[in-house]
């Protein structure tokens, strides 16, 4: 690729019940991404299992496994074997009882470059992320790689606006988005639609309001009462969807983003600049009354 260009893809899923051939097909869809040209792959969130979240049980804490553990060596093989930057999700097992939704970054030579913790935890029906995973506490900030500067953030923290922000001020060009979120049974087709294009414009905005490249990478297929919508994405800094995935199968998308768009549109967008950084401090506050 020329310079300032990256070729990044997202491994949309769907997962089995035995952790064993999910990291598999994983490492299978990492090299078909590699093949293909692309230098920094995504996988998807908690990718080594299926979604255990939709209930409250103690034994699903077995899949837990630490940081370094078998899930990052496996793929630190694979990244310095194809040359590729990996952003791979683990359920952290950090110490006895304490647990986090995390994000490794394994550079091209197999190291660990980077870490992230989960910040915002639902605890939402189907969603009951609270019983199993503590608050993360590395801060948001921008993984630099090689490949360039990424943020990672997971599922639940794309809806935050303060987390893109402040991940973008630490100099991230991409925010990844590794993602498991679907319908329930009841959900009528135009709910559905509804939750869908929030979801998704909720993202564009933190592109626009960024000036950065926003990559979400969502699960597919049935999984107890969910059914994950797939239809991962890559948004550029105007909020364009460059490349979408199908909604209801598995798909390695492979995409080609221009990162001299960011100087571009920061230039004639420049809200970076603009920011009343005088005015803000409310915003450590839960509610103003």
């Amino acid at each position: 690729m020329d310079a300032g260009h990256l070729r990044i893809g997202l491994i949309q899923m769907s997962c089995a019940a035995d952790p064993a051939p999910n990291l598999d097909k994983a490492a299978a869809r990492i090299e078909e991404a590699a093949g293909r040209g692309a230098t920094v792959v995504c996988l998807q969130e908690l990718f080594r299992s299926r979604y255990f979240c939709q209930s409250e049980r103690n034994e699903m804490f077995d899949l837990a496994e630490p940081i370094p553990g078998p899930a990052t060596e496996r793929l630190a093989r694979v990244a310095a074997a194809q040359n590729v930057v990996i952003i791979a999700p683990v359920f952290e097992r950090r110490a006895a009882g304490v647990y986090h939704n995390s994000a490794v970054v394994i550079d091209e030579t197999g190291r660990i470059a980077g870490l992230y913790r989960k910040m915002h935890i639902p605890d939402d029906p189907g969603y009951y992320e609270k019983f199993y995973f503590a608050p993360g506490d590395l801060d948001f900030i921008a993984h630099r790689t090689s490949r360039g500067s990424l943020g990672v953030l997971i599922c639940w923290d794309q809806w935050f606006p303060e987390a893109a922000r402040l991940t973008a001020l630490s100099g991230a060009q991409i925010l990844f988005y590794p993602t498991a979120i679907g319908w329930t049974p009841e959900m009528s087709p135009a709910m559905r639609t509804r939750i869908h294009n929030a979801w998704e414009t909720v993202q564009r905005g933190h592109a626009i309001a960024n000036g950065v490249f926003v990559a979400a990478v969502n699960r597919t297929g049935r999984e107890g009462d969910l059914e994950f919508w797939g239809n991962s994405f890559v948004a550029d800094p105007f909020g364009e969807i460059i490349a979408r995935a199908d909604s209801a199968k598995e798909e390695t998308l492979v995409v080609d983003c221009d990162l001299n768009l960011i100087e571009e549109t920061r230039r004639n967008w420049p809200f970076l600049r603009d920011r009343r950084i005088d005015a803000y401090h409310d915003l450590t506050r839960r509610f103003r009354s």
